[in-house]
């Protein structure tokens, strides 16, 4: 079967909520790809950070293969040999005290918002039915019916109402516009430290130490969605920690799973995910063997090997040779570590249009928005690989 075969194929029998570039991958190892017919493209966007540590990362499918021959699920009707060892080393890694394991990031996000809710009605005193959740415009937490119910994205929102209430929505980035949308029934701020499917936008400097200490001082807490952004995308294990900033919450996802397998998780203070009691909230799938196998094995890398300063060097070289090209059909380059969003100069190609050029050479991308290029490659990528990729960015967007 050729490309054009499996494509069809997908455009007859599956539903079109995506618009994925026309390459139908067979075969991955590392930072690289194949297609169906055997062209060899560079990934340089890696799930968007869910393959971190790239394709079948040996560590991580010698783990699931170990797993495999053991047992993949009980459900948490019954305990198995994997769950608290799993939840024990990822509060170790994070700092944290307490793990609800989950399956896709949206679950995450669903579950630190039902559990701020149940603090804020147990723990905090909010009248039953009023808490509320400050959220910023621009924002991407998922695609649930409630996540969408606070998305300023027309295309997540539109026909897909009634909607959930419960949520004020304020400017990312303005920390005075967040301190008047407090109240006495604020039960969270919900946030991103880096916006990624709005463009890889960064908030000012110094405003995520201001909502610290605004949720500090109105005893409100603080949930960091740390699903891209988080387990080194930035070169630190989560992007707060550049503002030296600690949430009560965070969500993990994507590279938790180590591109094998969904697994996801919010972790954070005891007395907050505490509140949940047998019965109040689960999941069949949430910290099933297999995936806390896996993610024993990422948090092995993680701990024991080089990504994050990996993220770092390799970071600064990305932006360095990235801001080369502002001004050369580049407007703006955004982002920290191994993650840019490149805002493509008016009267250019589209984005799109740019993400179809660059496959064509053999460097996979993706547009977001109409005139943004997102980049994420693997954090194991190597220079001369990044260089390549960057090279081919420059012959498309510059010539």
């Amino acid at each position: 079967m050729t490309a054009a075969d499996f494509i069809a194929l997908d455009e007859q029998w599956s539903t079109h909520n995506y618009h994925p570039l026309p390459v139908v991958i067979a075969e991955a190892e590392g930072a690289w790809v194949t297609d169906v017919h055997g062209k060899r493209y560079l990934d340089f966007l890696a799930g968007y950070s869910a393959l971190n540590f790239g394709h079948r990362h040996p560590g991580l499918v010698a783990a699931a293969v170990e797993q495999l021959g053991r047992v993949t699920l009980t459900s948490r009707a019954f305990h198995h040999d994997q769950l608290g060892l799993f939840c024990q080393e990822l509060a170790e890694l994070t700092g944290t005290e307490l793990v609800l394991p989950m399956n896709s990031g949206a679950e995450a996000v669903e579950s630190a918002l039902k559990v701020a809710r149940k603090w804020a009605y147990q723990v905090k005193g909010v009248p039953d039915g009023a808490a509320e959740i400050i959220v910023a415009g621009s924002n991407f937490h998922g695609r649930t019916t409630t996540i969408v119910s606070f998305s300023t994205d027309d295309t997540a929102r539109n026909d897909f109402g009634p909607f959930t209430p419960g949520f004020v929505v304020v400017k990312y980035g303005d920390a005075q516009a967040l301190e008047a949308a407090i109240t006495p029934r604020t039960a969270a701020v919900l946030i991103e430290p880096v916006q990624g499917e709005a463009g890889v936008l960064m908030p000012p400097s110094g405003f995520l130490r201001e909502v610290r200490q605004l949720c500090t001082d109105n005893n409100v807490l603080l949930i960091a969605d740390e699903i891209q952004s988080g387990l080194g995308r930035t070169g630190t294990l989560f992007a707060c920690e550049h503002e030296g900033v600690t949430a009560d919450l965070y969500t993990l996802g994507k590279a938790l799973g180590g591109g094998l397998l969904p697994v996801s998780a919010v972790v954070g203070r005891r007395d907050v995910l505490g509140v949940l009691r047998p019965g109040e909230h689960g999941s069949t799938f949430g910290g099933n063997p297999l995936a806390c196998a896996v993610g024993r094995a990422v948090i092995r890398l993680l701990r024991d090997d080089d990504f994050l300063s990996r993220s770092v060097t390799l970071g600064t070289h990305l932006h360095a040779r990235l801001s080369e090209l502002i001004g050369h059909g580049v407007a703006d380059v955004r982002g920290r570590g191994l993650w840019a969003g490149i805002e493509i100069a008016p009267g250019g190609r589209t984005a799109r249009e740019a993400s179809e050029e660059l496959m064509a050479r053999g460097v996979l991308c993706k547009e977001t928005h109409d005139t943004t290029l997102r980049v994420a490659p693997p954090l194991m990528i190597s220079q001369e690989d990044l260089d390549h990729g960057v090279d081919t960015i420059a012959e498309v967007l510059t010539r």
